[in-house]
C-alpha cells in the first residue's frame, strides 16, 4: 500500500535535498583536487555500506541488478565530471533519467494529462535555463559516462518502486556495489590520490546524502508512479544551485531566481495534475 500523500511529499523533499547535497559534496571534493573520482566513488559506496549494515536484515532476495545500477551511476557520475562542465553534465544526467523513467512509465501504460505535460515541459525548460550558460560541446567519453550514469540511476529508481523493505534493499545494494568499486580502482584513468578532506567529503556523501538519502528515496518511491518520480528529480539542479549560494558563496542571479521558479513551479503543476491516467 502506498504511503499517504503528505508522507510521500515529505519523504520526496528530504530525498531531493540529499541528492542536491551529493552534488555539492562531489563538486567540493573534485574541484579542489582533494580526491580522484574513482577513489571518491569507492569511499562513497564503502561509507554507505558501513552506515547501512545494521539495516541489511530482512526478507527478500539480494538484487545484483540494483547493485550494478548503483555502481554504474556512482562511478559514471564521478568520472564524467573530470571532462564535463557542470551545466553539460546536469543536462545529460537528468535528460537520460527522464527518458529512462518516463519511457518505462509509458510502456507500463501511464499517460500524462494536460497539466502533467505542461508542468513537465516547464520544469525541463527551467533546468535548461539554469544550466545553459555552462553548456558546451561535451567530451565524447565524458558524455558517454554521464549518459550511462543517467540510465543507471533511472533503472535504480525504477527498481525501488517494487521493493517491500526499502532500507534492506538499499543496504544490500551498497554492500554488493562497494567491493566491486574497489576492484575497479586499478582500471581508473589517471592517478589515484586521497587527501583527508577528500575522504571526509566522500564519506559524508556516502553515509548521509547517499546511504540514508537513498533509503528515504526508496520509501518515497512507493507513493510515486514512474512518471512522477522522474519529474520531481528535475528539482535537484535547482536545489544544488541554491545550496551553492548558501554554502559555497555563489552569486544569486536573476537567471537563478527565474529558472528556479520555473522549474519548481513546473514540478508542482505536474504533481498537482494528479496521477497519470
Amino acid at each position: 500500500m502506498p504511503p499517504p500523500r503528505a508522507a510521500t511529499l515529505a519523504l520526496t523533499v528530504l530525498a531531493l535535498v540529499a541528492f542536491a547535497g551529493n552534488s555539492l559534496l562531489c563538486r567540493l571534493a573534485l574541484r579542489d583536487g582533494a580526491i580522484d573520482p574513482a577513489s571518491f566513488t569507492a569511499v562513497r559506496l564503502g561509507a554507505g555500506a558501513l552506515v547501512l549494515l545494521p539495516l541489511v536484515r530482512g526478507g527478500g532476495a539480494w538484487s545484483w541488478r540494483g547493485a550494478l545500477a548503483l555502481l554504474v551511476y556512482a562511478l559514471g557520475f564521478s568520472l564524467a565530471y573530470v571532462s564535463l562542465d557542470a551545466g553539460t553534465g546536469a543536462l545529460l544526467l537528468f535528460g537520460l533519467v527522464q527518458i529512462t523513467m518516463l519511457g518505462a512509465g509509458l510502456r507500463a501504460g501511464e499517460r500524462l494529462g494536460g497539466l502533467q505535460l505542461v508542468g513537465t515541459a516547464a520544469a525541463v525548460a527551467g533546468v535548461v535555463v539554469l544550466v545553459a550558460p555552462g553548456v558546451s560541446a561535451p567530451d565524447p567519453r565524458g558524455a558517454l559516462l554521464m549518459a550511462a550514469a543517467g540510465v543507471a540511476w533511472g533503472v535504480y529508481s525504477l527498481l525501488g518502486r517494487g521493493v517491500a523493505r526499502p532500507a534492506a534493499a538499499t543496504a544490500r545494494a551498497f554492500l554488493l556495489a562497494a567491493p566491486v568499486s574497489l576492484l575497479a580502482l586499478p582500471l581508473a584513468p589517471g592517478a589515484l590520490f586521497v587527501e583527508p578532506r577528500g575522504a571526509l567529503l566522500a564519506g559524508i556523501s556516502g553515509a548521509v546524502t547517499s546511504g540514508l538519502g537513498y533509503v528515504v528515496w526508496y520509501r518515497a518511491l512507493r507513493g510515486h508512479t514512474a512518471s512522477s518520480a522522474a519529474v520531481v528529480q528535475l528539482a535537484v539542479p535547482v536545489l544544488a544551485a541554491l545550496g551553492g549560494v548558501a554554502l559555497l558563496d555563489e552569486a544569486v542571479t536573476t537567471r537563478l531566481v527565474g529558472a528556479s521558479a520555473l522549474t519548481l513551479g513546473g514540478v508542482a503543476l505536474a504533481l498537482r495534475g494528479g496521477r497519470p491516467r
